[in-house]
């Protein structure tokens, strides 16, 4: 999906990369609630995510002069960065099990309300077949390396690789409709 210039988060983000401060501040503002749910919703945990949110508006704040609209969303783009470190969280605390006590003692979090975006991609991945469906979903949501879904899935890892590469075709031709 293509970025107009018509986007906020897009012009923030022009702004940010020159030093703007105030920009930066809206940009948190505007995204901030958003982010943190992804980042919640990888790591389940508030601690770990308020860290990752943090380390990941660092990078933006860094490299928002990297960002290029032909390549996706804004949001996408901050998006994927608040992924990726929360990923890297997850692997540095792999061999730590999750405290299920302070899980079920902690609020769930407000589901947030889902964009057109959202929507349109949760109604591409019903349209994909379980296997790929199942690996996407544990990959990008659960964050699993090719290795541990191979294992998981009791399957090769070039098996699992082939279901995620041909579930993501298939995700940006059904998007691209």
């Amino acid at each position: 999906m293509q970025t107009t210039s018509a986007d906020p988060i897009s012009g923030l983000l022009v702004s940010v990369a020159v030093g703007d401060r105030r920009a930066f501040a809206r940009l948190y503002e505007a995204s901030a609630g958003r982010l943190y749910g992804v980042a919640l919703r990888l790591l389940r945990r508030r601690d770990l995510a308020d860290e990752a949110l943090q380390d990941a508006y660092l990078s933006i704040w860094r490299n928002a002069g990297r960002y290029d609209p032909a390549k996706g969303s804004p949001f996408g783009w901050m998006a994927a960065i608040v992924r990726y470190r929360a990923l890297d969280l997850l692997r540095r605390d792999r061999e730590t099990a999750l405290d299920e006590d302070a899980l079920e003692r902690q609020p769930a979090p407000a589901a947030p309300s889902l964009t057109a975006e959202a929507r349109a991609l949760e109604a591409c991945l019903r349209t994909l077949d379980e296997k790929s469906r199942r690996c996407i979903q544990m990959a990008f949501l659960d964050g699993y390396t090719h290795e541990e879904l191979a294992r998981r899935l009791d399957a090769p890892v070039g098996t699992v690789k082939s279901w995620i590469r041909r579930g993501l075709m298939q995700l940006k031709a059904c998007l691209d409709q």
